[in-house]
């Protein structure tokens, strides 16, 4: 877009003010920079073949045109926006609300602990491969519907939560030559990046520190249900995902010959919406 050529205006000055100028043909500029910005905002058609990001550089480039014509804080309000008011009611009417809900935070959530569990497996001795379960101590989630890229978040495992189905068998697992629950008390995830594949699935980029190691892991998950519950009191989101770890990455190696390598992981995550996370308001299954 060509830089937009300087508009001289005459000035008076405002009643009521205690100094500064308004220009008295704000208007002028203001149908100049609609203009300029017009070929780009209302070929629709044009706008809906483009990528997201080339769509987002389109549109700035039509609201910095805007920008020009407000020299001061003044004419801003009483040029700039209108003209922005303009450009959005265009957009509005083309039928772009895609890319400008791109551009907005994601909503932030708290794992509910209650309905967030995690399950895993591994090999016994090439008899079976049991069950064990992990409760999420804490955590929060950004999740952004529009633009999964804008999303993240960062959790809690609680190890000492445990539960293999038997007392002693807990117990033992959370020893020091295996989990060391004592020691290291809870797992960590955060991410690092969110990928998304189609309309319900992605993975989850990020790190997880287990056992006092840190290492990279990759997490494919499924968006099962944005939306409010069936008492109308929280919006919830909820995910399933899955994953495999190498327990020996983290430095857990006792029996090897016993006890497999590979543990899969099965994560099922409820977060509510902060703004309804009060206590005052737990509903029932």
């Amino acid at each position: 877009m060509k830089a937009s050529p300087n508009i001289k205006t005459d000035t008076v000055a405002p009643s009521g003010t205690s100094g500064g100028a308004f220009p008295t043909r704000t208007h002028a500029k203001f149908d100049h920079a609609k203009s300029q910005a017009q070929p780009y905002v209302l070929n629709m058609a044009t706008l809906g073949q483009m990528s997201l990001k080339r769509q987002q550089s389109v549109l700035l480039t039509a609201v910095e045109a805007l920008t020009r014509f407000g020299q001061t804080l003044r004419m801003a309000h009483r040029a700039l926006l209108p003209a922005l008011q303009w450009l959005s009611l265009t957009l509005a009417v083309g039928g772009l609300a895609a890319p400008l809900a791109a551009w907005a935070a994601p909503e932030s959530y708290h794992y509910d602990p209650v309905h967030s569990q995690i399950l895993f497996s591994i090999d016994h001795d090439s008899f079976s491969r049991p069950f064990g379960r992990l409760h999420v101590a804490q955590g929060w989630l950004r999740f952004d519907q529009a633009n999964w890229s804008q999303s993240s978040t960062e959790l809690d495992i609680d190890m000492n939560s445990l539960d293999m189905g038997d007392g002693a068998w807990n117990t033992a697992v959370c020893k020091s030559s295996l989990l060391d629950c004592k020691q290291y008390a809870t797992a960590h995830f955060v991410s690092t990046s969110v990928e998304q594949k189609d309309a319900t699935h992605g993975v989850l980029h990020g790190t997880l520190t287990l056992h006092g190691v840190t290492k990279p892991m990759d997490i494919p998950f499924r968006v099962n249900r944005v939306g409010n519950t069936i008492y109308g009191m929280h919006t919830i989101a909820g995910f399933s995902a899955t994953a495999s770890l190498d327990r020996t990455d983290f430095g857990i190696t006792a029996f090897s010959n016993s006890i497999g390598h590979n543990v899969v992981v099965w994560l099922e995550l409820e977060a509510i919406r902060d703004s309804q996370t009060s206590a005052t308001n737990k509903e029932s299954p």
